[in-house]
């Protein structure tokens, strides 16, 4: 007989929370949702709500829970509705979930993600920040409290399922000389440099490949969303910088390759669709069906691969360096991104000043080392503040 898994599905209302949901809708007999969160969307958790029946129900925003509050009163769905980021970290934890979807997009998700791995909890985890701005200090949280941690991000996923299952930590015992993350390359890789300039928001968030958020695409677009992975897989894989190699792979068959010293090279391939990675994770060490459709390797017909340019992906270079430089840099990175690519979305600033903000935060904050959460979320706030003088002085 399975155990039904009592699962947390942080960010339930975004893209990563709607295809668990999906998973979760295929596998009744295996998973019991028990709380669902988002910032505000109201409607869209109503629904979510309503199918599946959560005992907890969390908005962050206060004023959107009076809302919901509200609608699910008259729906009459016995579901308790909390708000802020206390009840994310509640809910994360709750004695009687063992499974957390970490899948909020931005620095929002930190603390409920080390809510969950506090308390010992079965870590998805989807949200990149955790990994990018606290990577020491959640990796030596996970191994304190005996939490299990598994990637969603499909890339970090495909590396997962291409290493030995013995693998522990330790690249080098197991063969491995390198990890190759795949990347499409976004929506402008064959755009003439010069065109950059003018891109619109509408045009960076139109990826070729992926179905995904605003943030998300913009991030792919720019090459961030690959430079926040090689952070990620560092800490995930205990990989130098080094032995991380980005190679642009326009058809997101291949979701990434893992190199070993006898001259293997171990792929994991399927069609770009993020309830592959999610029921992996969900089901292992069992598969479990996702609903994805088989790959047709003869309508692939063929697999290309590039060097990534610096010059037209400079965020992808400001990433290693952030890596390389260690301490507090990969946070201020992740600040100072998430308000450009916020700006660029409401057409404060241009796409291509995207790489310039970063680079004067990161010239600007001083490099320091970090040791706690709270030294995290400061540096969070200080990155954010001097991005958003930045911005000022532009109008």
């Amino acid at each position: 007989m399975k155990t039904v898994r009592q699962i947390t599905i942080l960010g339930s209302t975004g893209s990563i929370g709607e295809s668990t949901l999906d998973v979760i809708a295929r596998h009744p007999d295996r998973f019991r949702v028990a709380a669902l969160t988002a910032h505000k969307n109201v409607e869209k958790m109503l629904l979510q709500c309503q199918r599946f029946r959560p005992c907890y129900a969390v908005m962050l925003d206060t004023e959107s829970a009076e809302q919901l509050t509200k609608a699910i009163q008259v729906a009459g769905i016995d579901t308790e509705v909390l708000s802020g980021i206390e009840s994310l970290e509640k809910v994360a934890s709750l004695p009687e979930v063992n499974t957390v979807m970490a899948a909020i997009v931005g620095a929002a998700g930190i603390r409920p993600t080390f809510a969950a791995a506090r308390t010992g909890k079965l870590v998805l985890l989807a949200n990149k920040e955790t990994l990018v701005m606290a990577g020491r200090i959640f990796m030596d949280l996970v191994k304190q409290h005996s939490a299990t941690l598994l990637p969603i991000d499909s890339e970090h996923n495909a590396i997962y399922q291409s290493l030995p299952h013995r693998f522990n930590g330790d690249l080098a015992a197991v063969g491995v000389s390198r990890i190759l993350l795949t990347a499409s390359g976004g929506p402008f890789r064959c755009s003439p440099l010069a065109s950059l300039e003018k891109v619109t928001p509408e045009q960076a968030c139109a990826h070729p490949n992926w179905d995904m958020g605003q943030k998300i695409s913009v991030d792919s677009a720019t090459m961030m969303n690959k430079g926040l992975e090689v952070i990620e897989a560092h800490w995930l894989f205990d990989a130098a910088p080094d032995k991380i190699q980005v190679v642009i792979h326009p058809q997101s068959v291949i979701h990434s390759m893992v190199a070993y010293i006898d001259g293997s090279v171990i792929a994991q391939l399927g069609n770009p669709d993020m309830r592959t990675p999610i029921a992996h994770a969900m089901g292992y060490p069992d598969r479990i069906e996702s609903g994805v459709s088989a790959l047709d390797m003869f309508k692939v017909a063929h697999l290309d691969f590039e060097q990534p340019d610096f010059e037209r992906f400079p965020c992808l270079r400001l990433a290693y360096q952030a890596l390389g430089a260690g301490g507090n840099m990969p946070a201020v990175l992740n600040a100072a991104n998430e308000i450009a690519v916020e700006s660029f979305l409401k057409r404060r600033m241009s796409f291509t000043a995207i790489p310039t903000m970063i680079a004067h935060v990161m010239q600007t904050v001083k490099q320091e080392e970090i040791t706690t959460l709270d030294d995290v979320l400061r540096t969070d706030r200080l990155a954010r503040d001097v991005a958003l003088e930045w911005l000022e002085s532009l109008h």
